[in-house]
């Protein structure tokens, strides 16, 4: 690990127990960090974006490389600008592609490879091409998901991820945690620069753990120490998610069917 972010860790310990106001300073000081040392790419600022980095596209092919994307026939991707090169290669291996929509307004996408041109491959893992080549799928229509892929703004050793703040991939997981198409042991992967990588982070009660850390030098593997959510924390979802997540007001419905 580089000494800039080992003193960026170190100065961690001083903040407060307060895990929300905990995770904010952890972010400010990673998306400061990644512009002084040169390693952020556009989009710009980073500052409150899950950050694209250098060697974004060198993760994403050590990624391919893993055995668990192998096996998978369905990869489900954030929408972020770094996993756009995790995107391109799912869709290249010819493997079904789900994305989130931002901030989940309209729920999720699916990209199917067979069904498209390979010439516009590049152009569907963009965000503003998945919308064009990508169709919005109900939560009935979803299926079994065989590999996570997650953005982060930091992720700790033990596999603490800390995202851009808005709790959106723990609400995705927690939807196909309670849809039944993941499962406990559905591994979850997350691609960073080495800069990102923290030797700790707060894990509050809806965050999941990754399995594997992935980076444009190295690949960390992690060894779980404990179990993930089994779906939504219905307690803290009020009628402003449900208006603005309509996804959510569907999930409902079925739970009540």
């Amino acid at each position: 690990m580089c000494p800039a972010v080992r003193v960026v860790i170190d100065n961690m310990t001083q903040r407060p127990a307060n895990s929300s106001s905990e995770k904010e300073a952890m972010r400010r000081k990673i998306w400061r960090t990644m512009d002084e040392l040169g390693i952020s790419r556009f989009p710009s600022p980073v500052f409150g974006r899950i950050p694209n980095f250098v060697g974004a596209d060198v993760a994403a092919l050590k990624l391919v490389e893993q055995v668990e994307f192998r096996n998978a026939d369905v990869v489900k991707v954030n929408p972020d600008a770094p996993q756009s090169h995790v995107r391109l290669q799912v869709l290249s291996a010819r493997k079904l592609l789900i994305v989130p929509s931002p901030r989940l307004r309209r729920g999720f996408m699916l990209l199917d490879p067979k069904s498209l041109p390979k010439k516009f491959y590049a152009e569907a893992s963009s965000i503003s091409g998945s919308f064009r080549h990508g169709r919005f799928i109900s939560p009935r229509e979803l299926p079994k998901i065989g590999l996570i892929v997650a953005g982060s703004v930091a992720v700790s050793t033990d596999g603490v991820r800390i995202g851009k703040g808005g709790g959106y991939s723990e609400l995705e997981y927690g939807i196909l945690r309670e849809l039944g198409l993941v499962e406990e042991r559905t591994p979850i992967f997350t691609t960073v620069h080495d800069a990102q990588i923290v030797d700790g982070a707060p894990k509050e009660e809806h965050d999941f753990t990754v399995d594997a850390i992935i980076t444009p030098t190295k690949v960390v593997r992690v060894e779980r120490r404990g179990t993930q959510p089994k779906g939504i924390i219905w307690e803290k979802i009020g009628p402003q998610h449900l208006t603005r997540m309509p996804i959510l007001l569907e999930l409902r419905r079925m739970r009540q069917e």
